[in-house]
């Protein structure tokens, strides 16, 4: 169990993390968004031990995180992460050696399948091969939690796509905290179970990615008729073009009045919303 309370980091004048209160109690895939500066690699040092908090409390199994007290069920690798120049085969191996509970097997069979070359130096790599490397070393140490901080950077699409398929796998077959940063966000929507919102160091969200698709929708239809009808309703954001307006709506469902047309609403478009900014975020 992960344990965030009224937790506060601050560099300097700059606070990264506000009064964070946060529970994070069952395993499960976690997809943690926000836009860049909100916070998130500093939220996963916290919580990997790497940083000191300023204020507040972090606890892993009821025992408090610093950087006196590095929790060892928790395996943070960050996506600039670098490793000895030695073969990907003699880099697993010592993984094997250095790591309890490291499965060594599935780290092997995951590198071949994605094309590692098992021969090949860790300095000839390609980024993208390099970064898949640090991933599958990740993954194949089964901590109670691991922490991914943008894990796709430098993935062309088929290679994103494996990544995800390592991920489920991994879960699958080791069910535990998985927490991972990105800001390719329908594509992790497909495999994340559950979604986390920070923006300027607060977590304004904590919930169930369906609970998204069921509840976050947009009412598109004339200004005189969206406008007071989602008045009382709990609208994030709105588009407007012309006489038309889009009502971006985070609640209940509702049956929209004549002329008014409802639509899905996507997790990219829903976090937008939700934190402001532009559609590439």
């Amino acid at each position: 169990m992960i344990d965030f309370l009224d937790v506060t980091k601050r560099y300097g004048s700059v606070t990264a993390i506000d009064h964070v209160t946060l529970r994070i109690a069952e395993p499960g895939l976690y997809c943690l968004l926000g836009k860049n500066g909100a916070g998130k690699t500093t939220f996963m040092k916290l919580l990997a031990g790497h940083i000191a908090a300023t204020e507040g409390n972090i606890t892993v199994d009821g025992k408090a995180v610093s950087p006196g007290a590095v929790p060892e069920s928790i395996n943070f690798i960050e996506s600039n992460g670098e490793h000895f120049n030695m073969r990907v085969a003699d880099l697993i191996g010592a993984a094997a050696v250095l790591q309890d509970g490291f499965d060594q097997d599935f780290a092997l069979q995951m590198a071949r399948r994605f094309g590692l070359a098992l021969h090949q130096k860790y300095r000839r790599l390609s980024f993208g091969m390099k970064t898949m490397l640090t991933t599958i070393l990740t993954l194949a140490n089964h901590s109670k939690a691991v922490l991914l901080d943008e894990p796709v950077l430098g993935f062309d699409a088929i290679m994103r796509s494996q990544f995800n398929t390592l991920l489920l796998e991994s879960y699958q077959t080791h069910p535990r905290i998985i927490i991972v940063s990105t800001h390719l966000i329908d594509e992790i929507a497909k495999v994340t179970e559950r979604l986390i919102i920070i923006n300027n160091g607060k977590i304004l969200l904590q919930t169930d990615i369906a609970d998204i698709d069921e509840r976050a929708y947009t009412l598109t239809g004339p200004a005189l008729t969206v406008d007071p009808f989602v008045k009382n309703l709990n609208c994030i954001g709105k588009t407007i073009a012309g006489s038309m307006t889009a009502a971006h709506i985070y609640g209940d469902r509702v049956t929209p009045p004549g002329g008014v047309v409802l639509d899905r609403l996507t997790l990219q478009e829903f976090f937008i919303n939700m934190v402001g900014g532009n559609s590439d975020e």
